[in-house]
């Protein structure tokens, strides 16, 4: 692939999450949604990306399975222009958090941001890795129930079957779309060491142990706020009566 292919499909994809957040802020939205407009947007648009993203990232599957079998040098031009569109929103949201939202505030996601810049950039421009890239993007399934939650909390829609519904499911695709993801991606960088030059290898491993305390902390919070601390009000509840 040429670097122009690369440039053109990220640039675009800038402007299309540019594009997608304006118009998310002419539609309407919860009354208490109204107090950070920013973050509703911010957030909706993350949406859109997670959405769109997981099902592209199962398609390349689908259209060329052997890539599984070889994720350092087989990819499609469906899979490649992925992985850039990718970059692309990656590059936006870094930049609406900078412009919008304190650096105290969001520097865990902008620090994920630049890894994942970092890492789906050298795969994009050196032609290797791209499987590996859209494995890592299968993660954006489970994004998909975890930005719906937070659109549901922000719209004080944190009680009820939806929200219940959506935890559940959001916890168990976590598990199964991050964590085991996450855990196979490292276990697959170990065995093919051999395979895997010096600097790509040392980017995957310092990526991998980022996320990975990522992944467990965000684990704790969501178990914490939607499981452990509702048994503990229905526990007070039972006492009382």
């Amino acid at each position: 692939m040429e670097l122009s292919s690369v440039v053109l499909t990220t640039g675009g994809s800038v402007v299309f999450f540019r594009l997608v957040n304006a118009a998310i802020g002419k539609l309407p939205k919860p009354e208490s949604a109204h107090r950070n407009a920013w973050k509703w947007r911010n957030i909706a648009t993350s949406f859109v990306h997670s959405f769109v993203t997981a099902i592209w990232a199962v398609l390349c599957f689908f259209r060329q399975p052997q890539m599984a079998e070889d994720l350092i040098d087989t990819f499609s031009v469906f899979s490649h222009a992925l992985v850039s569109f990718s970059i692309g929103y990656f590059i936006y949201d870094f930049f609406d958090m900078v412009l919008n939202q304190k650096i105290g505030a969001s520097w865990e996601l902008l620090f994920h941001h630049t890894v994942v810049i970092t890492c789906f950039g050298l795969s994009v421009v050196s032609c290797h890795y791209v499987g590996f890239a859209v494995v890592a993007l299968l993660v954006e399934i489970n994004s998909v129930f975890l930005h719906l939650r937070q659109m549901l909390r922000m719209a004080n829609i944190a009680v009820g079957t939806l929200y219940r519904v959506n935890s559940i499911i959001n916890l168990g695709t976590y598990v199964v779309f991050r964590i085991n993801t996450l855990a196979w991606m490292t276990r697959w960088l170990v065995l093919n060491r051999d395979k895997v030059p010096l600097l790509a290898y040392t980017l995957g491993s310092v990526g991998m142990a980022i996320m990975t305390v990522m992944n467990i902390v965000l684990f704790y919070r969501l178990l914490r706020t939607d499981f452990l601390k509702t048994s503990t009000r229905e526990t007070k509840k039972d006492k009382d009566m």
